[in-house]
């Protein structure tokens, strides 16, 4: 049966994101190109179209220079998501490989990497915060949906209406293979009703006989960072409405299919910001004894799922992790009413940085991606080439299959629509700040600000991201000598909508005082935290630390503080992130926190990645 499933058509081309894929020669050689928005920057339509077969795309040989131009070469900076950044890095490192001649200069293509709804907020205005020397050349998202977002907000003057699909990777639910084998759906797709019907069944997995699994565990990513996230969300709201191939704008916003999605997303365990976060926990969970403790499914793309079947993982989304392949494979389920899938398109920004040999270069490197070499590596990368095709390897590994139902993302009216819903419809939080205020907070770092000061700034922003509806509360923790935790709550957990004065008072009041008591806090505040346990909630604890437990006279130990919360978790899970901030926190203990709660610890700027995590709640 799964050998039948794993056949691909040859001649499969979905049109995908939203677009009509065009076969543009020119100088001989053919160029697949994809118009966002059907066809053109307008709204011609709000439902995408459906797959459409077409003849198999004759890759042409590469091309390059008989001998490399002059130097200095001409830079080509190429920024991706952090999903396909090693498919983009290997086409750079295949281009740079030949010498290349664009108007006389060599080209040096460099790749970076940022998450999808990051930098398509930074497209909408034109990587104003970045000097003119470090904005990229090209944009190369993993969905051709994030150009529709970044044209339409902000203005995205900097960013072309046509781009170029490098490859593609269909957007899945993958489960634990004995997990899909218990429910059936290895064998028999389920569509996305049965697939939120069976995530908000508390009883799922003891109906079918396996009570030690727990509830049913939906993870998502963030649909604001996230393609695979966009992609759940439309999936939802194409099932509330009765067609995930056909939703519109109007639909997303219809009182009763708004309520349908309500209901849905209180079905999700958690969100996080991108795949990589999700399957990182997952192997940590089965590496601890069952990946089922921490997740039932989890929407993600193809060469995640690939990715996680042959040992890779990434906890950051930047630093992959190359280990053994995980005692139980995940398996890519295609719902039967349809799955989205993410093109992987790159434009040529034409903002004032980007220079005419730039831009020809620019070009030159997309030309590369179409050509028989560059596809090679596409297909090598774990993704689908431009004839729908895999490695052999990849099928394999991922137990990736050819079904019908592959759907192009709905244009720009349908994804702005869906934005803009995501607040009123996502699981509500549950969240207390817990922040460490012990005397090094009175530090100074290199802006000039105490380490408290600046903490209280990225709390502030970060505040922005609740809406009413969302209960947020404020913590504090340190201790003069041998006295009690101080000053503990200092905001309850209340509805921001109704205590945001209150919360930003109390937390401007905050002032250094002593000792770190890290271990006690957390383990009482897990505790009270766990005792209000919402279940339709997502309930969080963020820690923000910058040292070490220090006491005057020993508290809790570390063994039994992340002994208690692991019992907790199991009936009452508080997820706990924690936030290393400075050199001088104890990372082993506050990585130890998390893992103990399937929540995921940072260790960064805290005004980089504040913003980023309450986003995923």
């Amino acid at each position: 049966m799964r050998e039948q499933r794993r056949r691909r058509s040859r001649t499969r081309w979905a049109v995908i994101a939203g677009a009509v894929v065009l076969i543009l020669v020119a100088g001989g050689t053919a160029t697949a190109m994809i118009l966002n928005g059907q066809g053109s920057a307008g709204e011609a339509s709000d439902a995408p179209e459906t797959d459409v077969a077409a003849e198999p795309i004759v890759f042409p040989e590469d091309e390059p220079a008989a001998a490399a131009g002059a130097q200095p070469c001409t830079t080509v900076t190429v920024l991706s998501s952090l999903e396909n950044s090693e498919m983009v890095s290997r086409l750079a490192a295949g281009y740079n490989a030949q010498p290349r001649d664009v108007d006389g200069t060599c080209v040096t293509v460099v790749a970076k990497k940022d998450k999808s709804g990051l930098a398509a907020e930074d497209a909408a205005e034109s990587f104003k915060n970045l000097p003119e020397d470090q904005r990229p050349t090209v944009w190369a998202p993993d969905s051709g949906s994030w150009i529709d977002i970044a044209r339409n907000t902000g203005g995205g003057v900097s960013v072309p209406d046509e781009g170029t699909s490098l490859g593609a990777s269909d957007i899945v639910l993958a489960m634990p293979g004995s997990l899909a084998a218990a429910i059936g759906w290895d064998t028999e797709r389920p569509t996305w009703d049965e697939v939120f019907a069976a995530a908000g069944d508390e009883n799922a997995w003891t109906d079918l006989g396996h009570p030690e699994w727990g509830t049913f565990k939906l993870g998502k990513t963030s649909p604001l960072i996230a393609s695979s996230g966009q992609a759940a969300l439309l999936a939802s709201y194409g099932s509330a409405a009765g067609s995930v191939s056909e939703l519109t704008a109007d639909q997303i916003t219809d009182e009763a299919v708004t309520a349908e999605v309500r209901e849905n997303e209180l079905a999700t365990s958690h969100y996080m910001a991108t795949p990589e976060h999700f399957l990182w926990h997952a192997r940590q969970s089965e590496d601890k004894g069952s990946v089922a403790d921490f997740l039932s499914a989890v929407i993600v793309d193809e060469k995640s799922v690939w990715d996680y079947n042959r040992g890779i993982t990434s906890r950051d989304g930047i630093t992959r992790t190359e280990g053994t392949p995980p005692e139980e494979k995940l398996v890519p389920i295609y719902p039967s009413d349809g799955y989205y899938v993410s093109d992987n398109p790159a434009v040529v920004l034409n903002g004032a940085w980007v220079d005419e040999t730039e831009a020809a270069a620019g070009q030159d490197f997309l030309r590369y991606a179409g050509t028989k070499q560059g596809q090679q590596i596409v297909r090598e990368s774990g993704y689908r080439d431009l004839n729908g095709e895999l490695d052999p390897l990849a099928a394999e590994v991922g137990q990736l299959a050819d079904e019908p139902g592959a759907l192009p993302f709905p244009g720009s009216k349908v994804i702005r629509a869906a934005h803009d819903a995501f607040r009123d419809v996502r699981k509500r939080a549950e969240v207390l700040f817990l922040v460490d205020v012990s005397g090094s907070m009175e530090e100074t770092i290199p802006s000039g600000k105490t380490k408290l000061a600046a903490a209280k700034d990225a709390i502030t922003q970060a505040l922005g991201h609740f809406t009413p509806g969302d209960n947020v509360g404020l913590a504090a923790f340190s201790s003069v000598d041998d006295g009690p935790i101080t000053p503990g709550l200092v905001s309850p957990v209340a509805d921001i909508g109704d205590t945001r004065t209150d919360f930003l008072d109390a937390l401007g009041a905050l002032r250094p005082i002593e000792f770190t008591p890290l271990f006690a806090a957390v383990d009482t505040f897990a505790r009270e935290r766990a005792a209000d346990w919402q279940a339709d909630r997502i309930n969080a604890i963020v820690v923000l630390s910058d040292g070490k437990n220090e006491t005057a006279t020993p508290t809790i130990t570390a063994e039994q503080m992340v002994a208690n919360l692991g019992e907790l978790h199991h009936s009452t899970p508080v997820l706990i992130f924690t936030l290393a901030y400075g050199a001088d926190a104890d990372v082993a203990a506050l990585q130890s926190i998390s893992s103990a709660t399937g929540a995921h610890f940072y260790d960064a700027k805290v005004s980089d990645v504040l913003g980023d995590l309450v986003t995923s709640f």
